[in-house]
């Protein structure tokens, strides 16, 4: 059979798209019409500007920053460069002595834990955990503003989410006795607003009324608590709590997620996980640079210190300013616009500076309640998080600071006649 040639070649003979079905095209079209145009005005809310040779980056989950760190390449380099025995497969065929079973023992020990499972990644951690515990009927209390992924877990599982009011405790308990014991799940950081969890009064009044707890610690694991244990180790929770889960892409800044709970756990999750079983494992340069990355952060108490200093003078002079961020002892600070049109003029008016933070909006948070996150890191300098309070005093009146929702919801929260009714 012959071949023409031709039609390997040049873009005028590239095959044409398989037209659309009609209701993939009219679900596309809503998007297109409805975010794009409509509320976006044809631009895109995550597309802004370029940063330039001196923009000021506080976008980065690499908050000890060692994603470049030679000690780590190096150990990565040699990894792949001595490794003749790769087998790309599934993690339920390792067994005996390997790098990775070692390397799970010894996070399980940094973390005052029994024993524990890496994973894909957070995500695949999150939603294999849950799906594999949910037993039938199993209702699930999920703070409101937990992590996407452990939503995603509780409908994988087929079971019913119960959410509960964000950090509220006293919610909590209401909810568990209206419906009856069952998987408690909430974050230590919340990513979106740095804010911090009572971990102790939530996981008391779990185990008071039988329930699973599940706390994931992507943006405490490394950053908080004695060595960068995590804030369940640093509260003396670990034999209180049954799993801790963490996203290995944040303190670690790598592709891998993690499940820490009782060596029996481990070994039901590893083989009924859907993405235990049907993803390939981590390969052996991964680990190695995970490996290498453990022991500098157990390491790094002084520049733990210096990232919550940093952090925490940020927060004080914005508060000063007049923006509602949380008073928590997270690196993240969201400054929340609310609507998405206001997101996008922050965004543009601190990019014009040379200010760049991430922009979150839906699925990510709330429709009305979209926010330009800061993320500090050890790089960042005094200067450079001087120059940052600067821009927020200068945007001000620009942005309409006066007027964003969150705001006003301090205004209302610090008026003393309605605090004497609150008391």
């Amino acid at each position: 059979m012959s071949v023409d040639n031709k039609s390997f070649h040049g873009p005028a003979l590239r095959p044409r798209s398989k037209a659309e079905p009609e209701f993939l095209r009219e679900h596309v079209d809503h998007y297109f019409r409805e975010r794009v145009e409509k509320t976006w005005k044809g631009g895109h809310i995550m597309h802004g500007r370029t940063p330039g040779p001196d923009a000021i980056l506080m976008v980065t989950n690499d908050y000890l920053d060692l994603a470049n760190n030679p000690q780590i390449l190096q150990a990565q380099i040699d990894s792949l460069r001595g490794s003749d025995n790769t087998v790309v497969m599934s993690g339920v065929y390792l067994h005996g002595d390997s790098p990775q079973l070692d390397l799970e023992r010894r996070m399980a020990r940094w973390m005052r834990m029994e024993s524990s499972l890496l994973c894909q990644s957070g995500y695949a951690a999150n939603v294999g955990l849950i799906q594999a515990i949910g037993a039938p009927g199993t209702p699930v209390y999920v703070d409101m503003f937990a992590h996407a992924s452990l939503w995603e877990g509780v409908r994988s599982a087929g079971l019913e989410w119960k959410p509960f009011r964000h950090n509220d405790a006293s919610h909590l308990e209401t909810m568990i006795e209206r419906n009856g014991p069952g998987i408690v799940v909430m974050d230590s950081v919340y990513s979106t607003t740095g804010s911090v969890a009572p971990l102790k009064a939530l996981v008391e009044v779990a185990n008071r009324h039988g329930c699973v707890t599940i706390v994931d610690e992507s943006h405490s694991l490394g950053t908080h608590g004695d060595q960068g244990r995590g804030l369940v180790a640093g509260l003396g929770l670990q034999s209180e709590v049954h799993f801790v889960t963490a996203s290995l892409a944040k303190a670690f800044a790598a592709r891998a997620g993690l499940i820490a709970c009782s060596e029996r756990l481990r070994q039901f999750i590893k083989y009924n996980s859907f993405p235990a079983i049907f993803s390939s494992s981590l390969l052996p340069h991964d680990i190695a640079g995970l490996s290498r990355t453990l022991e500098l952060i157990r390491a790094a108490d002084a520049e733990r210190e210096r990232l919550h200093a940093s952090a925490a003078y940020l927060r004080r002079h914005l508060r000063a300013l007049g923006y509602n961020v949380d008073t928590g002892q997270a690196q993240m600070i969201a400054l929340e616009a609310g609507p998405e049109q206001n997101t996008m003029v922050l965004r543009d008016a601190l990019e014009s500076r040379g200010v760049f933070g991430s922009v979150f909006c839906a699925p990510a948070t709330a429709t009305k309640r979209s926010l330009i996150r800061l993320s500090v890191n050890t790089s960042h300098t005094y200067a450079q998080i001087n120059r940052v309070i600067e821009v927020c005093a200068e945007i001000r009146d620009e942005v309409d600071l006066a007027n964003w929702p969150s705001t006003r919801r301090a205004a209302k929260r610090e008026r003393p006649e309605d605090a004497a009714r609150a008391a």
